[in-house]
């Protein structure tokens, strides 16, 4: 058969009750096989309707002559290994992040090759698989470099090539540091300063609600903060393990690290015929049903929506709110992208605000929320800067959570970007008008990003795609013909991996399948950045679509 000019013609090793067999196959890349010779473990899909890796079979040709402890030679005793696949701890193995994956390792592989000269039909991959803000070309903000050069390089707060502003900044955190020097430990929970600094942002957001230093705490990127969260509400009770609500589709973090943890993963589905909005009805379902299995504690909601890109209406989040204490549960609020919102008619509101406003018994909830300097308008992905604030927690419990943060402290260097992104300069300051400039450019730009991906996409045959409200993703829906959905399942994939997987083969557009962050049974998606410039975006767009066309066209 052909695809894109070029016959592909293979035979696929596969294995079935222990015979090898073969199949002819007529349109694949000679990269694709089958499920157990493709990777290194067999996927299944789980309850919740996700990609996920059996990894008993694991190295099953490399370790088919090992003991369990790993001797090969059936020699000495203290030759083997005291951790192999069997022995390790069973949730690692079972652990899953959608993001980087096998199609990574591809994808790394091809860039690699197109370095070589090898020839494809294709001059670069375009990765759109993550949202990683300066590897795509964001451009850093200026004060916020200057003042982390200042501040690891005191001697420059005498130079005359650095506006006052960002020297009496990093003066300020400075003051703060042991030594004043960013080199020194801090507390568990980062600079007291940048609390207040937090707390006067967050106040500020909302419009006035109060925001006390006290509740906050400086995390190594959100993700630190929000692992830790569902760590102290991890205690089995009566035999069954701690249960907490996510969304579908959902951010890969929430699923692997309840998998690590052994906790019970309890999906409510996203309205997608309602730009993904929450549906309160499916909340009850999804927490009646799961009551046999677990122990339900707490409530996951990503807004704006990873991968989803909606922004939830205040209404919306009121009956998050109301059901949340009816039902006795902990909220996790996710905010990371409140900067990026882009929809004419949407804007952020942020849980503890509108909890607040709703007055009791609903201002007395327990909740975290997060907030990280790795979106938004600074975008410092590597720098690891965030910061959660926790309300109402019992004071002992609070204590604990203290604790668990006293066993690392924060880096400095993200702290810094933190307390530049909630306390930037003001009306006035030397810095005040290329901060805004800068803001203004990048904010505007990502808004004009997320129309163009919106339109494109809604503008090809057989995909759908919601508007891009917020966030840094669009999850468009692919409407893919019976004979290919049977192709992916006699390869042991998921319909949606093998869509993508042959659409980085072809064209090197590395986009996410859907099934990697959940998503109804019968739908297939996939998710993809807004971050790649206007210019490389149309590239993008345009490869997909020229793909799209004739991959589809070869399966009617």
């Amino acid at each position: 058969m052909l695809l894109g000019g070029v016959l592909l013609p293979m035979r696929v090793l596969s294995r079935r009750a222990g015979r090898h067999t073969t199949r002819s196959l007529s349109f694949q890349p000679s990269y694709i096989q089958s499920k157990e010779a493709r990777l290194p473990g067999r996927h299944a899909r789980s309850d919740h309707g996700e990609l996920e890796v059996d990894n008993s079979r694991a190295f099953r040709t490399a370790s088919s002559t090992m003991s369990v402890g790993g001797d090969t030679t059936g020699g000495a005793q203290h030759s083997r290994k005291v951790l192999s696949l069997q022995s390790m701890n069973s949730n690692i193995r079972a652990m899953q992040y959608a993001v980087l994956g096998p199609m990574e390792v591809r994808a790394r592989q091809l860039e690699l090759e197109l370095k070589q000269g090898t020839g494809k039909p294709f001059d670069s991959v375009i990765r759109a698989n993550i949202g990683d803000c300066h590897a795509m070309d964001q451009i850093p903000v200026t004060y916020i470099r200057q003042v982390l050069g200042l501040c690891l390089n005191n001697s420059l707060l005498t130079s005359p090539n650095f506006p006052e502003d960002a020297k009496d900044h990093a003066r300020r955190i400075l003051s703060a540091c042991r030594g004043h020097s960013l080199g020194s430990y801090t507390e568990g929970v980062g600079i007291d300063i940048i609390h207040r600094s937090v707390a006067d942002f967050i106040q500020r957001r909302d419009g006035g609600v109060q925001a006390r230093p006290k509740d906050v705490i400086i995390t190594e990127g959100a993700t630190e903060g929000i692992i830790n969260i569902l760590k102290m509400l991890n205690q089995p009770r009566d035999g069954k393990p701690t249960g907490v609500l996510v969304p579908v589709p959902q951010y890969p973090l929430y699923s692997a690290t309840l998998t690590e943890f052994a906790m019970a993963q309890v999906n409510y589905s996203l309205d997608e015929e309602h730009n993904w909005a929450l549906d309160i009805a499916e909340l009850k379902r999804a927490i009646d049903e799961c009551r046999s299995r677990c122990n339900p504690a707490a409530i996951v909601v990503i807004n704006p929506g990873n991968p989803t890109g909606q922004v939830l209406t205040e209404e919306n989040i009121r009956d998050v709110i109301r059901f949340a204490q009816e039902e006795g549960l902990f909220l996790i609020a996710d905010e990371v992208y409140q900067d990026n919102v882009y929809g004419k008619d949407s804007t952020f509101h942020s849980f503890k605000k509108v909890m607040m406003q709703m007055g009791s018994p609903y201002y007395k909830m327990e909740l975290a929320s997060f907030y990280t300097a790795s979106k938004g308008l600074v975008g410092e992905c590597g720098l690891r800067g965030a910061f959660m604030e926790v309300i109402n927690m019992d004071p002992d419990v609070r204590a604990m959570l203290t604790k668990l943060f006293t066993v690392s402290h924060p880096n400095t260097v993200g702290q810094v970007c933190i307390d530049c992104a909630v306390n930037p300069p003001k009306p006035g300051d030397p810095s005040y008008a290329t901060f805004t400039s800068e803001r203004e450019g990048i904010l505007v730009s990502l808004a004009e990003r997320a129309q163009l991906v919106t339109d494109a996409f809604n503008s090809i045959p057989g995909v759908q795609c919601n508007e891009v409200q917020g966030s840094m993703f669009a999850f468009p829906r692919l409407d893919l013909p019976a004979k290919l959905i049977s192709q992916a399942k006699r390869l042991g994939q998921e319909p949606d991996y093998f869509y993508a997987s042959q659409l980085l083969e072809h064209t090197g557009v590395f986009v996410v399948p859907g099934s990697g962050f959940g998503q109804k049974p019968g739908t297939f998606h996939f998710r993809t950045t807004i971050l790649p410039s206007p210019e490389l975006l149309k590239k993008m767009v345009q490869r997909f679509r020229v793909f799209h066309e004739k991959f589809i066209q070869s399966f009617m």
